[in-house]
Order: structure tokens, then sequence, then C-alpha cells
């Protein structure tokens, strides 16, 4: 029901799991929450680490990272994590670039949107510690500047594509062996012969490495601003709690709805008996071996100087959220 508590305002891409807060079925105790949905959320996250301008927001959970190891003390996060996604299937290859396994991008071209992001910490931890390739063994290319300013270290190849360049026309000509980035490319969709995945049973492998590792890499976390924070900080358990009662409300669509996905039934039985019932799990303590490796790669990767302890990231008060169920 409506509460006479301040309003909140909150920015997040339009999820399934989060929209039960934008209509309003699932409120905030305490408070009167606000929703902005924008697309796509890099338009949030530079929103806010420019302009602070919501009271809570999606954040990328590198970006944040960052900032937190340049003594940005901005923003506090909560357990939230609205963006998961494994990555191995996002990694493209020219098909004559000569890359068969892992191992052979040594030394390679690879495209990508930008360096501090999320998606690109998890894919350079995994190929550091599955694959035995460095960061330092690839030379990166980027399209766009980073959202936060980074110290690379000092053996690290990394160079713009000119204007007017794409990633994708380059990986399609071969100016570019490979490419890892968030969605398709383009060649690939429309069945270029040119291009294919790097791990091309992608989705077993992604299994196998959930399997073996329990790393579900996050993407996105929540963040609040810390004055709205410190001047009220119920927010943070509160907003906590609502995000986990909208996410079980989008279970509970998938479970009474029509798929709009053949096999999507199926699917979802194969994910929770790989991952358990609650696949996106929230809460510090169900997310350990993802979170330790988030904060272990950053710092192995100089984006951080030193290697945050998980409970560092988060508000004291959330890092025990959820640990029953």
């Amino acid at each position: 029901g409506k509460m006479s508590g301040s309003t909140i305002t909150l920015a997040c891409q339009d999820y399934d799991h989060t929209r039960a807060l934008v209509d309003g079925t699932v409120s905030v105790e305490g408070f009167e929450l606000k929703v902005m949905t924008i697309s796509p959320p890099s338009q949030i996250f530079l929103r806010m680490l420019n302009k602070d301008e919501f009271d809570a927001s999606e954040m990328s959970l590198s970006n944040y990272m960052i900032a937190l190891g340049h003594e940005d003390r901005r923003f506090v996060a909560i357990p939230v994590f609205p963006s998961r996604v494994f990555r191995h299937s996002y990694i493209w290859v020219n098909t004559k670039a000569g890359i068969m396994e892992p191992k052979d991008l040594i030394g390679k071209r690879v495209g990508i949107a930008d360096y501090s992001m999320t998606a690109l910490l998890f894919v350079r931890g995994m190929l550091k510690h599955e694959y035995n390739v460095l960061p330092e063994d690839i030379h990166w290319f980027r399209r766009r500047s980073e959202h936060v300013p980074i110290k690379a270290p000092a053996n690290l190849r990394i160079d713009n594509i000119e204007k007017g360049q794409t990633l994708d026309g380059l990986l399609e000509e071969g100016k570019l062996d490979a490419v890892a980035v968030t969605s398709p490319p383009q060649s690939f969709k429309s069945g270029s012969p040119l291009v294919r995945r790097l791990f091309r049973d992608a989705k077993q492998a992604e299994f196998e490495y959930y399997r073996r590792t329990k790393i579900f890499p996050i993407m996105h976390l929540v963040v609040i601003r810390r004055t709205v924070y410190e001047k009220n900080p119920l927010i943070a358990t509160a907003l906590t709690e609502a995000f986990q009662k909208a996410k079980q409300r989008a279970y509970d669509r998938l479970e009474e709805d029509l798929a709009p996905i053949p096999w999507m039934n199926l699917d979802l039985e194969y994910a929770q008996q790989a991952m358990g019932v609650d696949l996106y799990p929230y809460g510090v303590r169900q997310n350990m071996p993802t979170l330790e490796a988030a904060t272990l790669y950053s710092y192995e990767q100089g984006l951080t100087e030193k290697k945050f302890t998980v409970s560092e990231l988060f508000a004291p008060e959330t890092l025990d959220l959820f640990s029953a169920s």
C-alpha cells in the first residue's frame, strides 16, 4: 500500500524480474518508489556516474568496483543483481583466423566495446583461469571510451577502432580475428560462413564451467546514493527485499504462462536442475564464488589497486539477507 515515506527514484532496465516494482504490485516498505526504465543500461550508469541523477540505480559491477578503488564513495551497493550472463557464448571468431580453441587467441586482434565493462572482466578472468590466456597476450580494439577512467597495465595493448569502422565489419573483413561483445554480430545473425562462436557447444561449455566453478557472472548490481542511504539506512534492506519479491513474481509468471519460446519449459527444468530453483539468487553469501571471482579479476587485471573483500562492496546490513533461503 501507499506509505508516507520519502520518495526514492530508481533507474533500471525493464526486466521481467523488476517489473512488479515498476507497476507497483510490489512496494518498498517505508518508501514511495518512482521507477524509471531506461535502455540500454549503459545510459543509466553514465547518468549516475556523471550526474548522481537517481537515488538508486542499476550499475555496472566492474565500474562500481573501479570507482570504489578510486575512493569514489558516492554509492553503496545492495546484493541485487539484475543482469547475469555466462560469457562463453559471447565470443565470436573469424573462421579464417585459425582459432580452434581459446589458447589460439594468443597474439590475436580482439574487438570489444570498452575494456572496463563487467562482461570483459569475466571473459578475461575465464580466459586466464581456465585456459591460461592472459589479457596482455591479446591485442584489444575498442569501439568506445571507458565509462570510468582506468589505468591500464603498462604491457597491455589497447587501441581504438577508427571513426566509421564497426567491430562487426572489421570481424567479417578479417581485420579483427575475434570479438567479445554483448550481442551477436550482425554477420553471425545473417548466417555468414565467416563468423562462428569460439565455443562451438557454448551451452555445454557454460554448464561445465558453472558446475566446476559455481561462477554465474554478475554484470550489474544495484547502488544507492550514499547521501540517501545515510539519511535513511532502512532503504538498503527495504529495497533489497522488494527486489527479491519482484523477482519471485517473475518466476511465478514463468510457471503459469504460455512460454513465447518452444522448449522454454524444458530449458527452465534443465537450468533449475543444474543451478537450483532460484536461478538468479540475490544476497551476498549465495553468490560468493561469483563475487570473489569479480573482486579477484578486477585486482589481477589492474582495474583496482587492491583486492576488495566482498563485504566491502555492500551495505553492511544486507550481507546476511536471504542466507537461510
